[in-house]
């Protein structure tokens, strides 16, 4: 009698390779299917209401455009997706969209406190602005911990998203004036009755966003009164960020989005850059939302053909004009008087905690008070998730005047260099594990 321990494996039958066939169509179907809905939702919401002409940008930076109510807000609060003016980056009068959330109940005197939410890369096409998504309320971090105090929360899309790009993706001025403006346009909307003190939370480009809001606040804003900037991992210095990360999966996401965008914002050609044979897995990646699952397995499809083919030159960083641009966006020091909270995942291996823990310091050289919170074990995509709890507390006490904590001392003696990997990125581990983690939220940017 054969043993058994040595009986060839059965084939699979014709049943079972037909169902295996059956259940990938219908996957692959579902995925074009829900891809399409999206953007034909997207594309019929913009012919309704993110649409603009010249004349309407024309008012006051931060006046209200239109606003329309929105469904799906946490409970005991109500929300709006709004249409406000702004500057682009040459003065021009711009709409930017967004989204407005206001807790119920009566407003103090002196009106509701306000948390401008910079948000992280969702893409870099008008369809890809997080007010479109349907997740968000939920990509929002800490809105239901803000709501329960009475803040109101308004979330810029930036330019470019929602409204007609391009966007100008990782540009300082640009996110930071669309931020400033929303706080502005916070204090337009009547049924906010939102007061002059705010502050800025934001995480990864919306950490690079708040950033670049707190260096702009007091010439920009002065009618209003910055209490504080939050940032979790935020993008500042992006010349390591692009030097160190585009040989991997997310690196080359990153660096793909930037040249795109910049062509198209700056001028500037890709000619002696880029491989022309990249160049279809550069348009694919920059007409790709970053929001959902889906959205994550359709970029890690698209950006394969840059494993073989991407960057003509060894260093990006050391080619001009981009390298004088990536100095220009990377954010100074805070002026003093902004107080600042950074959180920064130990195991972030796209925004290092050596690069967060060194604009923390240069912070602390310039006379800022700086709290740095590091979790243990945090990787890029999940921080501001897993910080925002803490950072709610930390604007609490700023907007009841309390003494801002300052971890400058210990700063100044970092100790030993942690021990941070750059052979991969958040994306990476979640596409090869399976598992994007407790939420449906992809990885961020």
């Amino acid at each position: 009698m054969p043993d058994s321990r040595f009986r060839p494996a059965r084939r699979p039958g014709r049943r079972q390779l037909c169902a295996f066939a059956g259940a990938l169509t219908l996957l692959v179907l579902g995925a074009l299917l829900s891809a399409a809905w999206s953007s034909t939702a997207a594309a019929g919401a913009r012919a309704s209401f993110y649409d603009w002409l010249p004349a309407q940008a024309q008012g006051a930076r931060g006046s209200m455009i239109r606003a329309e109510p929105m469904g799906g807000a946490p409970e005991g609060s109500r929300a709006w997706r709004i249409l406000y003016r702004s500057t682009g980056l040459a003065g021009e009068p711009i709409a930017v969209s967004g989204v407005i959330v206001v807790p119920d109940g009566p407003a103090p005197a002196g009106g509701r406190p306000v948390v401008a939410w910079a948000h992280p890369t969702s893409g870099i096409v008008p369809r890809c602005a997080p007010s479109l998504a349907l997740g968000v309320f939920r990509g929002i971090e800490g809105l239901p911990h803000m709501l329960a105090r009475g803040w109101v929360v308004v979330a810029t899309d930036y330019p470019g998203l929602g409204t007609r790009g391009p966007h100008p993706y990782l540009v300082g001025r640009s996110e930071g004036a669309a931020v400033l403006d929303s706080v502005r346009a916070a204090r337009d909307f009547r049924p906010a009755q939102a007061g002059r003190l705010y502050q800025v939370w934001g995480h990864s480009q919306g950490g690079q966003a708040a950033l670049f809001a707190g260096l702009m606040a007091a010439g920009q804003a002065p009618d209003l009164q910055l209490r504080g900037i939050a940032a979790a991992a935020p993008a500042t210095d992006l010349e390591t960020l692009l030097r160190a990360d585009f040989r991997t999966v997310g690196g080359r996401n990153l660096t793909a989005m930037t040249l795109w965008s910049w062509t198209r914002t700056f001028g500037l050609p890709l000619d002696g850059l880029v491989d022309p044979l990249a160049m279809p897995a550069v348009d694919a990646l920059a007409h790709e939302c970053i929001e959902s699952a889906f959205d994550m397995a359709l970029r890690m499809v698209s950006q394969r053909g840059l494993q073989k083919h991407f960057l003509t030159v060894p260093d990006i960083t050391r080619v001009e004009p981009w390298r004088s641009l990536l100095l220009e966006n990377s954010p100074g020091p805070l002026p003093p008087g902004v107080p600042l909270l950074l959180t920064q995942g130990s195991a972030d291996t796209l925004v290092l905690l050596s690069v967060t823990r060194m604009y923390a310091a240069r912070q602390c050289a310039a006379g800022g008070r700086v709290r740095l919170l590091v979790l243990p074990d945090a990787g890029h995509g999940f921080i501001a998730r897993d910080s925002a709890e803490a950072a709610v507390e930390w604007m609490a006490a700023r907007f009841a005047g309390s003494p801002a904590p300052d971890d400058c001392a210990a700063l100044s003696d970092p100790g030993p260099a942690a021990d941070v990997s750059t052979g991969g990125t958040d994306w990476d581990e979640q596409t090869r594990t399976g598992t994007p983690g407790p939420t449906s939220q992809p990885p961020a940017y």
